[in-house]
């Protein structure tokens, strides 16, 4: 595998409201623990589509990557342009702080938004440009946005043997509670 999408839930489906939220680390934690391996393997590219939360969050854990894989390059590729102008200040910085990070940076839509096209567009080329997803979403749940992609990735697997890796919320507990036992040493 030569490129990899990470995606999943944004931030406020997983009620984060917070940059400083613990819950962040475990989630990089765990999406840096399955993205070892792929690198291992020669993996080169991380694309995300940029939405506040997991693929954020991923783009981060994938630049922190790149000091012992320093052939890994990151790249966010949004729907339409400026996505981020109506977040909250807070937010606008650390995104804009974060595209300083990766190595390419493109809206699909040069357009600001229009429609829910832009975003059906967007995924359709994340999906075309990789060989394989780590999907952030708790099957449990079975809501929230990544379920869209799922069914996709899914299809695509079962069409062409597209690579799906998920990151469950058991994963993310797991990591959490090494994280709470260590403390307790």
């Amino acid at each position: 595998m030569k490129t990899v999408l990470i995606t999943g839930y944004r931030a406020h489906e997983l009620s984060i409201f917070s940059q400083k939220h613990k819950g962040i680390a475990f989630i990089q934690k765990a999406i840096a623990n399955k993205l070892v391996p792929l690198l291992e393997e020669g993996l080169e590219w991380v694309i995300t589509p940029g939405q506040y939360g997991v693929d954020l969050w991923a783009c981060e854990a994938a630049i922190a990557l790149k000091r012992q894989y320093p052939g890994l390059k990151v790249s966010i590729l949004t729907a339409f342009q400026n996505p981020e102008e109506n977040w909250k200040e807070d937010k606008q910085t650390y995104y804009r702080e974060l595209l300083k990070d990766v190595d390419y940076y493109a809206a699909v839509s040069k357009a600001p938004y229009e429609g829910p096209w832009q975003f059906k567009a967007r995924d359709e080329l994340l999906l075309r440009k990789s060989d394989g997803i780590i999907l952030v979403y708790d099957e449990d749940a079975g809501e929230g946005s990544p379920r869209f992609m799922k069914e996709r990735a899914v299809r695509k697997m079962q069409e062409d043997g597209y690579r799906y890796i998920s990151v469950t919320s058991e994963d993310i507990q797991s990591i959490a509670d090494e994280d709470a036992y260590r403390d307790m040493e």
